[in-house]
């Protein structure tokens, strides 16, 4: 290759915050590193992505351990990238939650996204040793099930495809907040390798009908507020569909991957280059863009060797 990926050089540690998003919960963010979110009901709690490690969760320990001394319950995963459920095990939760695709895809491409994502962001895997093995859920839901701390009700759903096939959003309705894992970021790319362009804003459009008072999103600073929630969703799908176009508008007069590079380059990089992991995203992002406008509906696994194929093809 010509370069290294840019997430292999990035190994500088994040500032972590913890930010109150509604009565009794809470984002976990790492200036654009995963989120993770926290939902303290009566007598338990639940935590809604995993983090990478278990060394990674008990960050998250640490901080839930400052606002409430309640047992974790429940482990929602909003899909099954492996920065977001590896930690699952740190939490020592009965019930580990997953829509029934997401389970599937942890199946079907689990390891190999393991072995990809390891290989090209390390610094997300601290303290990897400790990983038993793959996450399967204990639970899974096809499209909405109903989950109750106590007498707090909480909905976990799938509105759409977007980041995955199988993503799942978290609703808190007594305060109309909710964590809706990597369909939403802010002030961070998008990761689309694994995406589904065409599908993506009607999922975003599915969130806004809810009309959140407060979003924790998958990466980024905690958005509270219904003007941060607007500004988020509305960048999302600036993001998605600048992604796209262009590709679209290359595939379709038979141009190759190396002239999409370049006008994903031209339209996205005036508006996000300054966004949290930009250049790790944008060749994933490209590729899944140009399978996608090719017809090619089911994103194809990731792996190492392929990832390191797809890199040297756009540096050639």
């Amino acid at each position: 290759m010509a370069k290294a990926f840019a997430s292999q050089g990035d190994m500088a540690d994040k500032k972590i915050s913890f930010t109150k998003v509604g009565d009794g919960l809470y984002a976990f963010t790492a200036e654009g590193d995963p989120n993770t979110g926290v939902i303290i009901g009566d007598d338990s709690v639940m935590i809604v992505e995993a983090q990478a490690t278990p060394r990674l969760a008990r960050k998250v320990i640490d901080c839930v351990r400052t606002v409430t001394d309640k047992p974790i319950s429940h482990v929602v995963l909003t899909h099954y990238h492996a920065v977001r459920v590896l930690g699952a095990s740190a939490y020592g939760a009965k019930e580990i939650i997953m829509s029934d695709t997401a389970a599937a895809m942890v199946e079907e491409r689990g390891q190999e996204d393991w072995d990809s994502e390891f290989d090209r962001f390390p610094r997300l895997f601290q303290g990897h040793e400790e990983i038993p093995g793959l996450t399967r859920p204990t639970t899974t839901f096809s499209d909405k099930m109903t989950v109750y701390l106590g007498k707090r009700r909480v909905d976990i759903m799938k509105l759409g495809r977007a980041h995955t096939a199988g993503d799942a959003v978290i609703w808190v309705p007594d305060q109309e907040v909710m964590f809706t894992g990597d369909i939403v970021e802010y002030h961070s790319a998008c990761y689309c390798g694994d995406g589904h362009f065409g599908d993506w804003g009607a999922t975003l459009d599915a969130i806004a009908s809810y009309a959140p008072k407060s979003i924790a999103p998958g990466r980024g600073d905690a958005l509270i507020g219904e003007d941060m929630v607007a500004k988020a969703l509305a960048a999302t799908a600036d993001f998605v569909n600048s992604t796209y176009a262009p590709v679209a508008r290359i595939v379709a007069r038979g141009g190759t991957l190396k002239e999409a590079w370049a006008a994903v380059r031209e339209a996205c990089d005036p508006k996000f280059s300054d966004y949290a992991i930009y250049e790790h995203c944008l060749p994933f992002n490209v590729a899944r863009a140009f399978d996608e406008a090719k017809g090619i509906d089911t994103p194809r696994i990731w792996t190492a060797a392929r990832d390191k194929e797809m890199w040297t093809a756009l540096q050639s």
